[in-house]
C-alpha cells in the first residue's frame, strides 16, 4: 500500500511503525474471510482491509476522526484472526492499537460512551472495587429490563453469586513438591481472581505438584490490556510498569525461570511489553526481558511434561482456543495435546478460528455484536455434543457460559484434576465415574 506521511510525521516512532505496517498491506482481501465482524455485517469497512484504509486516511491527514471512522474501528474485536490469515505479515495488532490511542487523544466521544469507558478502565483492573461493583450489579439485576441500552447488557452479565476471596491471591511463595525444577512468577491478574479464583488455585497446585516453585510477586497486578485496547496508553503503561518492576525485583532476589500466565488475553499483552516500551530508555531492557520470559501455562506444562494419574473419566471435551491464544500468541497444539495426555477425548469446534465475542471489554461496549458472535460460537460447540467446554481465558469462559448449560472450565482445572487435584466444582457428578467408581482425591 502506498503511503504519504511527511518526514515530520515519520519522526514519531508510532507513526513510523504505522507507516511500515500499512506499506506491507497488498489489498489481497484474505483477511475478509476470517474477520468475525465482516462475517456478521458484510461491510468492507468492518473488515481489517477496510479499517486499514480508514486508519491510513486518519493518520496521514492527522485529522480528528469522524464518528463513522471511530465506529468501524471500535467494532474491531482485536481478535487478530487477520494476522493469522495475512500472507504479507501485516502486524494489524500494533496498527489498530496505535489508531485507538490516536482516537482516544483526538476524538470527543459522546458523554455516555466516555463515562462508560472511564468506569470500565477504573473498575475492572482493581479487584476490590470490581468485587464491590459486582455486588451492586447483582442487587440491581432484577431491574435490568428498566435500564437503557448498554446498562441493560451490563446487568445481564452480572453473576448470580461471587466466590470468596482466595488465600493464594496475595504476595507469597508456594514451595515445589519434591525436588524443585523451576521457580516461576504467576500473574494472578485482576478480574479473574474475582470472577473465578479457582483458576489460580488449580494453577498453583498443578505447578507445585510438578516440581515448580511459584511466587506471587508483591506489586504485580493488572497486565494493562483492558486500558490498552481502549486506547488509554498512559493508564495501560502504568499497570505494565508496576508488573515489570515487581518481576524484576524477584529476578534480582531468588531468581525466576519464567513468568507464567493463565489468562491468554493477559499473556498476549505481557509478551508485547518489549514493544510497548521500546522507546523508554529506562524500561526497554527490562520490558524486553519480561516479555521473553513470559509463558502461557500450557506452554510450560508442555515443556516440563504432564504427569497424569489416569483417574479421570474420558469426558468429551470441546476445546475453545481463545483468539489471544491461537492468533495473538500462536499457541495452537499445546493445550489440545495436554488435554489428550490427561485422558480426555478432545473434539474440534467448527469455525474454531472465529471469536466468541468476549474480546476484553468488547462484550460490554458492543453487546449486540458480541451476543451474535457468542450465539454462533455456542451453536458450533453444540454441534459436536461435548460434555465439557475447556478454554484458557476467563473472558471467553464467561462469554460462552452465558449462552449454554454445558460446563465451561479452564483448561488448567482439568489438568489439575487429571494429575491428582480435586474434581472441578461443575463436574462433581463425575466423581464416582472416574476409574470405575474410585473416589478421586481432594
Amino acid at each position: 500500500m502506498q503511503t504519504n506521511f511527511s518526514i515530520t510525521q515519520l519522526a514519531d516512532s508510532g507513526m513510523a511503525e504505522a507507516n511500515a505496517i500499512l506499506r506491507k498491506c497488498v489489498h489481497c482481501g484474505f483477511c475478509l474471510a476470517t474477520c468475525p465482524t465482516y462475517q456478521l455485517l458484510g461491510d468492507e469497512l468492518d473488515s481489517p482491509r477496510g479499517r486499514i484504509y480508514l486508519i491510513k486516511d486518519m493518520l496521514e491527514k492527522e485529522m480528528v476522526p469522524n464518528p463513522k471512522t471511530v465506529q468501524h474501528i471500535d467494532r474491531c474485536l482485536s481478535c487478530l484472526s487477520c494476522m493469522t490469515t495475512c500472507p504479507s505479515s501485516v502486524h494489524y495488532m500494533h496498527l489498530v492499537d496505535h489508531a485507538r490511542t490516536y482516537i482516544e487523544s483526538t476524538f470527543a466521544r459522546p458523554m455516555p460512551d466516555r463515562l462508560l469507558r472511564q468506569v470500565l478502565a477504573f473498575v475492572l483492573p482493581r479487584p476490590e472495587i470490581f468485587r464491590l461493583s459486582l455486588y451492586g450489579a447483582m442487587l440491581a439485576r432484577p431491574l435490568k429490563k428498566l435500564m437503557p441500552g448498554r446498562l441493560k447488557g451490563l446487568l445481564a452479565m452480572a453473576p448470580t453469586g461471587l466466590a470468596k476471596k482466595s488465600q493464594v491471591d496475595h504476595p507469597q511463595v508456594f514451595a515445589a513438591k519434591g525436588q524443585r525444577r523451576l521457580r516461576v512468577a504467576l500473574m494472578n491478574g485482576c478480574a479473574q481472581k474475582v470472577l473465578d479464583p479457582k483458576i489460580n488455585e488449580a494453577t498453583i497446585r498443578l505447578l507445585t505438584r510438578h516440581g515448580v516453585e511459584v511466587v506471587v510477586a508483591r506489586g504485580s497486578g493488572c497486565c494493562g490490556a483492558l486500558n490498552h485496547h481502549m486506547g488509554m496508553e498512559d493508564k495501560a503503561h502504568a499497570w505494565a510498569k508496576a508488573n515489570i518492576h515487581a518481576w524484576r525485583e524477584e529476578m534480582r532476589g531468588d531468581g525466576l525461570d519464567y513468568i507464567i500466565i493463565n489468562t491468554s488475553g493477559c499473556g498476549t499483552t505481557v509478551k508485547d511489553y518489549g514493544h510497548m516500551f521500546r522507546d523508554d530508555p529506562q524500561l526497554a531492557t527490562d520490558a524486553k526481558l519480561v516479555s521473553g520470559m513470559t509463558r502461557d501455562i500450557s506452554e510450560l506444562m508442555s515443556k516440563i511434561g504432564l504427569q497424569p494419574t489416569g483417574k479421570v473419566p474420558e469426558l468429551k471435551v470441546a476445546y475453545h482456543s481463545a483468539c489471544s491464544m491461537q492468533h495473538g500468541q500462536k499457541i495452537t497444539n499445546a493445550p489440545l495435546e495436554l488435554l489428550r495426555t490427561a485422558g480426555f477425548n478432545v473434539v474440534a469446534i467448527p469455525e474454531g478460528h472465529l471469536c466468541c465475542g468476549s474480546a476484553g471489554t468488547y462484550n460490554l461496549l458492543q453487546p449486540e455484536l458480541a451476543g451474535k458472535l457468542r450465539d454462533r460460537k455456542v451453536d458450533n460447540i453444540a454441534s459436536v455434543s461435548p460434555q465439557v467446554i475447556a478454554a484458557g481465558n476467563i473472558g471467553c469462559m464467561i462469554q460462552i457460559a452465558g449462552g449454554t448449560n454445558i460446563p465451561v472450565i479452564h483448561t488448567v482445572e482439568l489438568l489439575d484434576w487429571a494429575t491428582g487435584g480435586p474434581v472441578p466444582e461443575m463436574l462433581e457428578d463425575y466423581r464416582e465415574k472416574a476409574s470405575g467408581g474410585e473416589r478421586l482425591p481432594q
